[in-house]
């Protein structure tokens, strides 16, 4: 499930993008809202973040759909729903992909409940301490096998290169293989680190 833009009685009351529902989530580029200082973390400030790689013709991708991408925008609030950041987030409109195309595998492994229920019940009968983490951003840790072409988000447009499209070497939110390449990344790092499936 998407987090849709609140609505302006949800929303601030300070005057910005986040207090108007827009249509679909997109930003709309014909709207009258051109300050992207919100969308400034679409920028790869960091060489081992490296998500895509840029200046691919249109016209040379062949065989290969070019997926659209699309903005979602949503208001972080503090615990007496005060907003205290906009937060901007660039997704893949995955639900156009296409199986034996633009991806092969989905498939990621899920814990089941039983299987944590006896894992706690063993760390508890052997008094161990039991540690929980949650990796922020993981999908998009995630590297791609395939070859996946987005289009320019709206608002980063290159004027000289209209007719250009990325190739991403990283998995973004709502690519329908996100969820296997970062468990294939996570379970290489296990396997390395000593652990055994």
């Amino acid at each position: 499930p998407i987090n849709m833009v609140p609505n302006g009685d949800e929303a601030s009351t300070s005057h910005n993008v986040f207090n108007k529902r827009l249509k679909d989530a997109y930003f709309d580029a014909s709207t009258s809202f051109h300050d992207l200082s919100n969308v400034h973390t679409f920028y790869q400030p960091y060489l081992h973040e490296k998500k895509w790689t840029k200046d691919h013709p249109l016209h040379k991708i062949i065989g290969k759909s070019v997926i659209k991408t699309k903005w979602i925008f949503k208001n972080k609030k503090d615990e007496s729903s005060l907003v205290i950041r906009n937060k901007a987030r660039l997704v893949v409109v995955g639900y156009s992909q296409q199986e034996g195309i633009d991806y092969d595998e989905t498939f990621a492994s899920v814990a089941r409940i039983e299987a944590i229920r006896l894992f706690l019940a063993y760390a508890a009968h052997k008094d161990f301490t039991v540690f929980q983490m949650d990796v922020k951003t993981a999908f998009l840790n995630g590297i791609l096998k395939e070859e996946v072409y987005v289009g320019q988000p709206l608002g980063f447009v290159s004027k000289q290169y209209a007719y250009h499209v990325y190739a991403l070497d990283k998995s973004l939110y709502g690519l329908k293989q996100a969820p296997r390449a970062w468990y294939d990344v996570l379970s290489q790092f296990l396997i390395e680190s000593g652990f055994q499936k």
